[in-house]
């Protein structure tokens, strides 16, 4: 989900940091706090209404091709919600780095993420450059 999605989803407007202001501060991370809870619970609440549709929808339809139609469109939720299940645990654990304190600092150098990376994808753990490198990796391990 592109930032222009993810903010006209979560309706949030972005971080600007006041000038000296250190990176991660408490207003900083409380951002950041409240567009993760609130990205988690729009998943959620989507889950639900699909777990709903499902059990409405579910009765056995007597054309066949309607059965085969019914049955795809579920199949297809159904995958979407179990990305959105890995997004939630995604979620989940960078609100346990939130709480840690390491929030915000990519995994493989410690360096600041940024706040416009960090808002474009509130889960990252790696900087731009170490996600780059990560991906060189992989694909030079696929080739």
């Amino acid at each position: 989900m592109a930032t222009t999605n993810l903010q006209k989803y979560l309706d949030f407007k972005p971080y600007k940091p006041k000038k000296g202001e250190d990176y991660m501060s408490v207003e900083q991370v409380n951002h950041f706090k409240n567009i993760l809870i609130s990205w988690k619970k729009l998943l959620m609440t989507e889950a639900e209404k699909t777990m709903d549709h499902m059990k409405q929808d579910s009765s056995k339809l007597s054309d066949p091709n309607d059965a085969a139609t019914q049955e795809e469109e579920f199949r297809l939720e159904l995958r979407t919600r179990d990305r959105e299940r890995k997004l939630i645990s995604k979620i989940d654990q960078a609100l346990k780095r939130i709480e840690e304190g390491s929030y915000g600092y990519c995994e493989d150098t410690g360096e600041p993420i940024g706040i416009k990376r960090l808002e474009a994808r509130p889960i990252a753990t790696l900087s731009i450059e170490a996600q780059e490198r990560h991906e060189k990796m992989e694909k030079t391990q696929v080739d």
